[in-house]
C-alpha cells in the first residue's frame, strides 16, 4: 500500500474528513483477517461468539460505508476484476463513479483494456496515485501524456519520460531534465 493510500481528504463545504473507498476497503480487509485469525483461537465459546459477532457487525458497516461511496461497490469491483472487462464498461463505470471510490478507480486505470478516452479522463482526478497509472499507461495518448508531463510536483513528467507513447520532442526534453537533475546531484 502506497502511504498516498492512507491520506483522507477534507471536503472543502463541509470541513470534515472524506474517507475514501479505498480506506474504506483497507479496513474492511483488515477485520476479515482479524476474523480469520480469530477463528484459529482457543477461547471459550461464548466470547469467540461474541468477538465473532462484533467483527462481523464492523465488517458489514464497512460494506456499507463503500455502498454508500458508490451503490453496488462490490460487484462493481467484480466487473473490473473481471477477464471480460470491456473497455466500454470501464469508460462507463468511470464516468458514474465519485471521485471518492479512489479503489475502483485506481484498479481501472491500471486495467490493461482501459481505452484513452478513459485515461483521459482519470489523468484529471485528484488522486496522486490514479494519475501515475495514466502516466505509465501503454494506452495513455500523446495528449493526455503532455498534459501530466507539466505537473511538476508529482513524479508524473518522470513516468512519462519514459512512456512509448510519449511524443518524441517531449521525451527528450523531460529525459534532458532527468539528465540536469543527475548532474545536479553528482556536482553536490
Amino acid at each position: 500500500m502506497r502511504r498516498s493510500d492512507l491520506v483522507q481528504h477534507k471536503e472543502k463545504d463541509k470541513g470534515g474528513v472524506t474517507r475514501t473507498s479505498q480506506i474504506v476497503f483497507g479496513e474492511r480487509q483488515h477485520l476479515l483477517r482479524v476474523l480469520d485469525s480469530l477463528e484459529g483461537t482457543d477461547l471459550p465459546i461464548a466470547r469467540l461468539q461474541l468477538e465473532r459477532r462484533v467483527l462481523e457487525d464492523l465488517i458489514h458497516a464497512r460494506t456499507r460505508d463503500l455502498n454508500q461511496i458508490n451503490t453496488a461497490w462490490d460487484e462493481k469491483i467484480g466487473l473490473v476484476l473481471s477477464a471480460d472487462a470491456k473497455p466500454e464498461m470501464l469508460e462507463k463505470l468511470v464516468k458514474q463513479a465519485p471521485k471518492e471510490d479512489f479503489y475502483l478507480l485506481r484498479l481501472i486505470s491500471e486495467h490493461p483494456r482501459a481505452n484513452s478516452k478513459t485515461l483521459n479522463k482519470l489523468a484529471k482526478h485528484p488522486y496522486g496515485a490514479i494519475r501515475e497509472n495514466v502516466a505509465r499507461h501503454p494506452n495513455a495518448d500523446a495528449g493526455t501524456l503532455t498534459w501530466l508531463s507539466k505537473d511538476r510536483s508529482q513524479p508524473l513528467w518522470y513516468l512519462v519520460a519514459f512512456n512509448p507513447n510519449t511524443p518524441t520532442p517531449l521525451q527528450r526534453r523531460l529525459r534532458d531534465r532527468l539528465k540536469k537533475l543527475g548532474e545536479n546531484q553528482l556536482s553536490r
